[in-house]
């Protein structure tokens, strides 16, 4: 099979474990409450399910991503985290008790953390020019999961009938479900999958070049870029003097010596400006989205008596809308910059959450204009997401090293996983002041458009 036929295939199945990430939160989001009402669990375990998933992407990730680094593949790691993933939806079909429950989210959220491993390989198979789009492309297939997962729940709440010792219903045939998605999943991946060579720099440089004299210059000049980028961002030049000369016959210290020399430079490349205001953004992009997914709710069923139909009608309405923004980010990014596009967002968002400020924490008018305010406020929320997303990836693939890509993702997923842990849990305490929420939400957003140009595009600038 020719190269190109297993880049698409590869990418293919890529899709596909992302549309499922995303069907498996929109099945399960709907019903897990009412799952844990049948096992006479308090209120708050409603919480701690919904958080436990997250928390444990958020310790796997770095490592999933640290393993891919050192081995340079990510198939036998996806196929492992997969395994997670189907061991914890059966456990949470189960439905033995509510401990059962809570623990099969904590276990489906480790495969989470196979997403790192996925960026850091399609930074190192991608063009920088190229690699926004891919992202975009990646991001919507799982808006797309989010938006076709509900309409699975329609024949899965008809399912009544017993599996040997299990009761399959309603709660518990989500679980059934995803188990056998995430298991052909499985199938799809050790078939479809490949652990493509990384993209060098000299390849893309020979394609433009015509003669071999200068392509040979050309390679000779990207293999010392390569070598100047597997060194360490920022070194100590005690521990890197050390390292270039015979200092004592122990070889053994000049192992650790080199050990810390990596550590160190991993430490510093992420306290560096640029790295700290793209963190900030992935966490602040987060953190205001799933507070607005908590606060919505309640919020149309204050002002409007919407019930599960009228919030589903309006989830798929978003979804629509945030994968459109995706594709029309995937089409401006061949464009314009990714500072330009991050720009782009960030002024959306801020107009969205002052426009929220002023009329959804104390609506006015009567209920056609109370209307008009909430969905023009939403409308803009959900705008500014795919912009700011997109953005703020890929420049954090181009400003921290490629050596180590599979970490870095996995830092940067570990913060957006701590921004949807606190995000609901921030907006599910003041849904009776919103004035105090969602002055917080715009006082972040401000402290991140001020952060940017002052640390960042500057810096890409000059």
């Amino acid at each position: 099979m020719d190269e190109q036929r297993k880049k698409k295939l590869t990418y293919f199945t890529i899709g596909l474990l992302f549309l499922l990430s995303g069907v498996e939160y929109a099945v399960i989001l709907p019903t897990i409450w009412r799952y844990l009402q049948t096992l006479d669990a308090a209120p708050y375990f409603l919480g701690l399910s919904l958080s436990a998933f997250s928390f444990t992407g958020l310790l796997s990730g770095p490592l999933f991503g640290h393993w891919s680094d050192r081995t340079r593949t990510t198939k036998k790691i996806i196929l492992f985290a997969n395994l997670f993933e189907i061991v914890g939806n059966f456990m949470y079909f189960m439905g033995l008790s509510k401990w059962l429950l809570l623990s099969s989210r904590l276990v489906a959220g480790i495969g989470t953390g196979a997403g790192s491993s996925i960026f850091g390989f399609l930074t190192r198979s991608t063009l920088p020019e190229n690699r926004a789009s891919v992202f975009a492309a990646v991001m919507a297939c799982r808006q797309a999961g989010l938006l076709i997962g509900p309409a699975f729940n329609i024949f899965l709440r008809l399912c009544d009938f017993r599996l040997g010792p299990f009761v399959v219903n309603k709660y518990t045939a989500p679980g059934l479900f995803m188990c056998a998605l995430w298991t052909l999943l499985q199938l799809a991946i050790v078939f479809m999958y490949w652990d493509l060579p990384p993209l060098e720099r000299s390849i893309a440089k020979n394609r433009q070049t015509n003669g071999s004299s200068v392509s040979e210059q050309g390679a000779e000049e990207d293999n010392e870029d390569n070598n100047d980028e597997a060194q360490p961002l920022m070194h100590s030049q005690e521990v890197h003097g050390s390292y270039g000369s015979v200092v004592t016959p122990d070889q053994s210290s000049n192992h650790i010596l080199i050990n810390k020399s990596v550590f160190y430079s991993c430490i510093l490349e992420f306290l560096r400006e640029e790295v700290v205001v793209l963190l900030a953004a992935q966490f602040i992009t987060l953190f205001n989205q799933t507070a607005l997914e908590t606060m919505v709710t309640p919020l149309t069923q204050k002002f409007f008596g919407y019930g599960e139909l009228e919030n589903s009608i309006m989830y798929c309405l978003c979804g629509v809308e945030v994968i459109a923004g995706f594709f029309f980010v995937r089409w401006l990014s061949g464009r314009v910059a990714e500072r330009v596009v991050l720009a782009v967002g960030l002024v959306i968002c801020n107009i969205s959450n002052v426009w929220c400020l002023i009329f959804l924490a104390s609506p006015l008018g009567d209920f056609p204009w109370k209307l008009t305010e909430f969905i023009i406020g939403v409308f803009l929320q959900v705008l500014g997401l795919p912009f700011v997303a997109v953005a703020q990836v890929s420049l954090y693939s181009k400003v921290t090293a490629e050596k180590t890509q599979g970490f870095s993702q996995g830092v940067r997923r570990s913060v957006g996983g701590l921004a949807t842990i606190l995000g609901p849990l921030w907006a599910g305490g003041l849904t009776d002041n919103m004035y105090v929420m969602l002055g917080v939400m715009t006082g972040l957003l401000v402290l991140l458009s001020v952060m940017s140009p002052l640390f960042y595009i500057s810096i890409f600038l000059s």
